[in-house]
């Protein structure tokens, strides 16, 4: 107690521990030798602890020390047991310090007999290696390959190295995993068979690179192209097969793929002795050699073939000699795209009007890429014919506004040129005019004239009648004829055809006053010698017979006002006159219960309808854009995302072309 109280004032934490655990001790021998022990007296505490009660102290304070050679003096009396433990680590202390004789004896001692023992495995490893470190070489080896452990293998093999038994120290490193060190020195002393037998678990770019070296030497090129090819010296794979495997075809794709330079370089100058110039410039371009290969393409006339390497990877000044190369021979076209290319725009629209109409479609481009107002005012008196005397057709300066950015004024072009098409009876062509520049005008965000969305309302309700007169649904398509003959002077080239189909599919639909009324208009005089022979006397009859009765109309709530009910093919909200969305797929207004969007072009439709339409129609299309809907796209909204996709078509959809200009203003 004393003597902790004096250190635990003097600090010493370490010594007040050491003291408590021995405080106990009654024995004044196994006492004095701890304390011995804690002064490092180590023979003194030794002798302390064998005259002690607890002699075994002193073997278990040599181990603990690493005392291995005075704990096996000690442990035959006090522990015979631990005699094989002690042997293997004094063996392993000696093999450290390089006394290899007396570590193989130790580790003799240790063995007890039990092969699947830990102990008995470390000490056969370390006979294994003391055999080898006193050169019994072929017993050691021996030893290695029996104990099936690849770290020994390993460990011999490192040995064998530096005993410089090369053969014997790869064969332990190929039994050990390290075919990379087995490799290495099979290729050092030139055993080329052992080598190549590794080759295909080797990771070492380094030896692939050395093999594959000593293989071309040898004339090997094929063994010499594989190990190149698994080095990634994929310059040297084709080098081989250009030079001397005769694989022009396999080196060509092996370049395309790598994108080597120097492989390039090579395959374009065996290309060029062999005069196969198409393919030595695609590889001079690859190459970085342009240069070259425009001078070959331009010696050989291979300028397409150039041009099409060259791709959108080349420099202004390399589109400007193709350009020029083309001009001189007479090409407009072509030296216009190439003037385009390379940003020189009103050489390319001078290029491009040279070619009159065949190339208006690629001025345009220019011109919408240029915006600037004198290649626009250029184009459009070439295309007002100012130039040539020669007015060209409309549909270029629709297309030409729609390149500038000016989508109201492209709308407006679009309702012209959809008329005149309409006027001549090109009902499709006219819907396809309209149509697209509804969807260019929605993706670009800009509101909708009103007299675009009619025309094209118009032209649809033509569109469907055939589509549901082959869905057995008279009904709705009387009723669509019915909106198209009040406008039936916007189909002047079918008048009498139009109204004849109005009046049959009327009388077929028991709206008997409207087959009655436009049967009045067809036997007028001036509509009467063009109707079919075969529906005179019907038609006669209607209008001698006459029959005013007229089936009602259906009709269901405005989605805009709920408490107002509209006809089903009136498009105007009677209270709040606000435009309804029409379904494209019956021309009936759309109700909020039942509405969905076709999947391609987003336009409105009453579900229950549509399905139908796209379940039993033979093509399975959209009405309106013509493209094949799958059913389980097509999905029914929910009526709050109904009321809010029509707010946002309110919010979209102009009154009027002022209104579209104006929302273009603000674009």
């Amino acid at each position: 107690p004393l003597a902790t109280r004096i250190y635990r004032q003097a600090g010493e934490v370490g010594m007040v521990m050491s003291l408590n655990k021995i405080a106990q001790l009654e024995d004044s021998k196994l006492l004095a030798g701890h304390v011995a022990l804690i002064f490092g007296e180590y023979d003194s505490a030794q002798e302390l602890f064998l005259a002690s009660t607890h002699p075994r102290s002193a073997l278990e304070m040599r181990k603990n020390l690493l005392h291995w050679e005075e704990a096996l003096k000690l442990a035959p009396t006090l522990a015979p047991g631990d005699v094989p433990h002690i042997s293997k680590e004094l063996a392993a202390q000696l093999e450290v310090r390089g006394d290899f004789q007396a570590a193989l004896d130790r580790y003799r001692s240790g063995l007890t007999g039990d092969p699947s023992s830990a102990s008995d495995r470390q000490c056969s490893a370390g006979i294994a290696r003391m055999t080898l470190r006193l050169g019994d070489v072929q017993r050691g080896v021996q030893m290695a390959q029996q104990s099936n452990d690849q770290q020994l293998c390993r460990e011999c093999a490192t040995i064998l190295e530096g005993l410089k038994q090369w053969a014997d120290a790869a064969l332990l490193f190929e039994r050990g995993g390290l075919p990379d060190r087995a490799a290495a020195i099979y290729i050092k002393y030139k055993n080329w068979a052992a080598a190549g037998a590794l080759m295909n678990q080797i990771t070492s770019p380094k030896l692939q690179l050395e093999y594959a070296r000593a293989k071309e030497s040898d004339g090997k090129f094929e063994e010499a192209a594989r190990a190149y090819e698994a080095a990634k010296d994929m310059d040297s794979v084709v080098r081989l097969l250009l030079d001397k495997l005769e694989q022009p075809q396999r080196a060509f794709q092996i370049v395309r793929e790598t994108r080597s330079s120097e492989g390039a370089k090579m395959v374009a100058r065996f290309c060029q002795e062999r005069k196969d110039y198409r393919t030595a410039i695609e590889f001079l371009i690859l190459s970085k050699q342009a240069e070259d290969a425009f001078e070959l393409a331009t010696a050989h006339g291979e300028m397409p073939t150039f041009t099409g390497a060259l791709g959108k990877g080349g420099t202004p000044q390399q589109y400007q000699a193709v350009a020029v190369y083309y001009e001189q021979k007479g090409e407009f076209g072509r030296s216009g795209d190439f003037w385009l290319e390379a940003k020189d725009y009103p050489k390319a629209l001078r290029l491009y009007l040279q070619c009159g109409e065949k190339e208006i479609d690629r001025a345009i481009e220019v011109v919408g890429k240029a915006r600037t107002e004198q290649l626009t005012h250029t184009l459009i008196d070439f295309l007002m014919g100012e130039t040539d005397g020669v007015p060209k057709d409309p549909n270029y300066i629709f297309r030409l506004y729609m390149a500038l950015g000016n989508y109201p004024q492209a709308a407006k072009t679009a309702v012209i040129i959809a008329r005149q098409e309409q006027e001549l009876g090109n009902y499709r062509v006219a819907h396809q005019i309209l149509f697209d520049t509804h969807r260019e005008l929605k993706a670009h965000n800009i509101n909708i004239p009103q007299d675009l969305s009619n025309a094209l309302m118009l032209l649809h309700s033509y569109v469907l009648v055939k589509v549901l007169i082959k869905l057995n649904d008279h009904a709705s398509a009387a009723r669509m004829l019915i909106r198209v003959a009040k406008s039936i002077s916007k189909f002047p080239s079918h008048v009498v055809p139009i109204l004849t189909s109005t009046v049959i599919e009327c009388h077929r639909s028991n709206l008997r006053n409207s087959a009655f009324e436009y049967a009045c208009t067809l036997m007028r005089p001036e509509h009467r010698p063009q109707v079919q022979a075969q529906y005179v006397r019907k038609i006669e009859q209607i209008v001698r017979r006459p029959d005013k009765t007229e089936e009602e109309e259906a009709s269901s709530p405005s989605p805009y006002d709920p408490n107002t009910m509209v006809l089903d093919t009136q498009l105007e909200c009677p209270s709040t006159r606000n435009i309804i969305p029409y379904c494209i797929a019956t021309g009936r207004h759309i109700v909020l219960h039942d509405l969905c969007v076709c999947p391609q072009c987003a336009f409105p439709a009453l579900y229950t309808a549509f399905t139908k339409l796209i379940d039993q129609s033979e093509e399975h299309t959209c009405p309106m854009c013509n493209q094949q809907i799958a059913l389980p796209t097509i999905r029914k909204f929910e009526e709050d995302e109904a009321s809010a996709w029509l707010k946002k078509f309110r919010e979209r959809v102009a009154k009027d072309d002022g209104d579209g200009a104006k929302g273009a203003s603000k674009k």
